[in-house]
């Protein structure tokens, strides 16, 4: 039996499926090893700790959740580009709930590569709100809030965290008409 080379990206796609599969905590270097027919040492070849897989994880499900937020509002503006990107959002979240697992469990701060990974999501969000008259730095906040309500509605979702009868579509709807009236209330104020 030959045994692929290994690198980076293998090691990464392996765990990736089995955290998508199984959950991050499934996630170990022994199990990775295993997966790959490969002795665990010979990982560190391409990975250099279990906190380094961890970190390439977030990094591939941030670059994930970018291309789908991008591809979602491509043609629209507005409240639609808000709705569409915060829908890719939670589609993301249910299609690779594993990956996206992984952008909250290591630290970006500090770390030039994770923070630019999150620059680019924020700045596709502000992207979508061209349309509204904000200045510049309203548009940042406003960016950086979609981007924590998304987030946080859809890691409630995952988790269960919504547990009353109400149609968590329904919910979701009533926060987007939220969020576009508190920024277009936005375009209003003075500088």
């Amino acid at each position: 039996m030959t045994r692929e080379v290994l690198t980076t990206d293998i090691v990464v796609e392996t765990a990736t499926k089995i955290a998508n599969d199984e959950g991050l905590d499934a996630i170990t270097l022994t199990r990775v090893a295993k997966e790959l027919n490969a002795s665990q040492p010979a990982l560190y070849r391409h990975v250099d700790s279990y906190d380094d897989l961890i970190r390439l994880l977030g990094l591939r499900g941030r670059e994930e959740l970018y291309i789908r937020l991008t591809d979602s509002a491509v043609g629209l503006s507005g409240v639609d580009a808000v709705r569409a990107m915060g829908l890719a959002w939670r589609k993301t979240v249910q299609d690779v709930p594993g990956l996206y697992a992984a952008t909250d469990r290591y630290p970006c701060a500090g770390d030039a590569e994770l923070e630019a990974a999150v620059d680019r999501i924020v700045n596709s969000l502000g992207q979508a709100l061209v349309s509204f008259d904000l200045t510049p730095d309203s548009r940042v906040h406003a960016a950086r809030t979609l981007r924590s309500a998304f987030h946080g509605f859809a890691h409630l979702e995952a988790g269960d965290g919504h547990p009353k009868e109400q149609n968590l579509d329904d919910s979701f709807e009533h926060m987007i008409e939220l969020l576009c009236i508190g920024i277009g209330h936005l375009e209003k104020m003075p500088v």
